[in-house]
């Protein structure tokens, strides 16, 4: 798996991994704050933005990816920043290879496993619309807003929708995969513990992080702080960059 990447910047490195029907390009104005004294990698997962498709996809499969990646790039000491799906890729990750993390961040997401209605409107709403018939994408968009009823969320997902070829549509993301495996995604990392220091930044508005989830995150990372930012939603940082670019240099 040589999954796409880009490098910036130079210092002690800052690995990033992005969210469910995302890609690293959602990182790219925090990365190049960072990478003015670190190096920042920006990493698209597989079935996502520009890395291979395949055919299957679980945390424990993109924890094998990244490791093969930082291989590649002879990177060790890695701050590790994941956000949601990204998150979950890099708790994964450190309980694997806790000797080349050295500090983790995980933005709003925990450990546990999450419910399908998290979802389910957007799943449907791919799955119901065939892009070979679309000629527009304002075509495609109201087809989104039909079923996802956040306009934010329609504006993100249309982010990875591109022209393959002249007058052919079609997203970043590899659709029939990741409705295939939405259980997985969805799913609970596994239970191993983790010491390496580890940052939860919740968004207050968000329910993906609650204080009923607290005792389980510091019961599985025993190294642990969360810090919440009271306005900001599950997006966190888009919707307060300046917050979250403080919270990871405290770690950096």
């Amino acid at each position: 798996m040589h999954l796409f990447h880009r490098r910036m910047g130079q210092g002690p490195p800052i690995v990033i991994l992005h969210g469910l029907f995302g890609s690293s390009d959602n990182w790219g104005s925090l990365a190049r704050d960072l990478s003015n004294d670190h190096e920042v990698v920006l990493v698209d997962a597989r079935d996502h933005g520009r890395s291979p498709h395949t055919d299957r996809i679980t945390y424990p499969l993109m924890a094998d990816d990244l490791f093969e990646l930082l291989a590649e790039l002879d990177l060790r000491d890695i701050v590790l920043v994941g956000h949601s799906m990204g998150g979950k890729t890099a708790m994964t990750f450190t309980q694997q290879h806790p000797q080349l993390v050295r500090e983790l961040v995980v933005v709003d997401i925990g450990p546990r496993e999450y419910t399908i209605s998290y979802h389910a409107a957007v799943v449907e709403a791919l799955s119901r619309i065939d892009l070979t018939t679309a000629t527009t994408r304002s075509e495609v968009e109201a087809h989104m807003a039909r079923y996802v009823k956040e306009p934010g969320m329609v504006q993100f997902l249309m982010k990875s929708l591109y022209w393959q070829e002249p007058g052919e549509l079609a997203w970043r993301f590899n659709v029939p995969v990741l409705a295939r495996h939405m259980g997985d995604i969805l799913g609970a990392i596994p239970p191993g513990r983790v010491t390496v220091p580890t940052l939860f930044i919740q968004g207050g508005r968000s329910d993906y992080i609650t204080r009923e989830d607290f005792p389980a995150i510091r019961e599985q990372f025993s190294n642990c702080r969360i810090e919440e930012i009271p306005f900001a939603g599950h997006w966190v940082h888009a919707q307060a960059p300046d917050e979250v670019l403080a919270l990871i240099r405290s770690v950096a």
